[in-house]
């Protein structure tokens, strides 16, 4: 079974930038069988990743030691999305570092025929600005938490503070989201509440110019609360979920564990913005479900300091967070 010219044309274009760019991997996303020693042959000392819906397309390839399967769920999804799956699921599990160069090639144009080329679209990926657009796909792991188009709003919000910072320096905070009254009858205020008094609209996250108004919040001690509709409710508040039988990874700070002990004791998501690193753990239900990685923060040069040789700096724990 011989390539299409339009399939060797994209796979020479693809091993070419691995080369030239250079690139640390190529990801094949196909849907039709295709004629995989043709494939090696033009790849030759390329990183390869293979993804498919099918597992039958790929059940042969996994004992080439050269190439990494990953396997997608089965289910009718578009070409975009099956493409985020691969690539987060490549990063999660360590095949890839996320500030990764990919060469991605796929079918991305829709045909009626029956037997559509196995590639003819190409893409050059930078995962720093690629994963940090959550798909519906990934969301779904929240289950009904708060509705789609709310969590990616909060997504947006957590991902921007954990990149961006504010003014210039790192921020930490927690986005809490839904079960609202629980999780104010558990909490106290460390301070005025900053949204009392404003209207729905002015409240609401899914609109960017509040977004950028709570990143300014979100410099104040103690968390955000956002309701499952969407409506900023509190902020500046001190998490008082309880510990108990949370477990969660050496080395995180107070901030994850009140943002997964608040989640384990209501029905609320819970986005913990790690100050030191920018990256963003989801909880729910005491447990962390997505790790998101901003990927894209600047360094931010700091003055010279001559540190203190008679005072031992205490070492700080691995995500550098404080009390929340």
């Amino acid at each position: 079974m011989s390539l299409p010219s339009q399939s060797v044309a994209l796979l020479q274009a693809a091993r070419d930038l691995v080369k030239s760019l250079p690139a640390d991997a190529v990801l094949l996303l196909t849907e039709t069988s295709i004629d995989w020693d043709e494939v090696g042959r033009m790849l030759a000392g390329c990183k390869l990743f293979v993804a498919a819906e099918n597992p039958a397309l790929t059940k042969s390839l996994r004992e080439n030691p050269d190439w990494t399967v990953i396997d997608l769920d089965p289910e009718p999804l578009p070409t975009q999305e099956r493409m985020n799956a691969a690539l987060l699921k490549a990063v999660t599990e360590d095949l890839l570092q996320p500030g990764s160069h990919i060469v991605a090639i796929y079918n991305g144009i829709a045909t009626l025929e029956d037997a559509p080329e196995p590639v003819d679209s190409l893409s050059v990926i930078h995962l720093g600005e690629h994963l940090e657009r959550m798909t519906a796909q990934d969301l779904r792991v929240l289950g009904d938490a708060a509705p789609i188009d709310v969590l990616r709003a909060v997504v947006d919000l957590a991902t921007e503070i954990g990149r961006e910072g504010r003014e210039g320096q790192p921020i930490g905070t927690i986005l809490v989201v839904g079960d609202t009254r629980k999780v104010l009858s558990l909490s106290h205020f460390q301070n005025f509440n900053p949204f009392r008094g404003y209207s729905r609209a002015e409240r609401d996250v899914r609109k960017r110019d509040v977004r950028e108004q709570i990143k300014e919040i979100a410099k104040l001690d103690g968390a955000v609360l956002i309701g499952r509709d969407g409506i900023a409710e509190a902020a500046c508040l001190h998490l008082g979920g309880r510990g108990d039988g949370v477990n969660i990874r050496k080395g995180f700070g107070s901030r994850h564990m009140a943002a997964a002990a608040i989640s384990k004791q209501t029905s609320s998501v819970a986005f913990a913005v790690s100050q030191s690193s920018g990256s963003v753990r989801v909880f729910q239900g005491g447990e962390e479900v997505l790790h998101i990685e901003p990927l894209a923060r600047p360094h931010v040069w700091q003055p010279f300091r001559l540190e203190n040789q008679e005072q031992a700096p205490a070492e700080p724990d691995e995500s550098g967070d404080e009390v929340s």
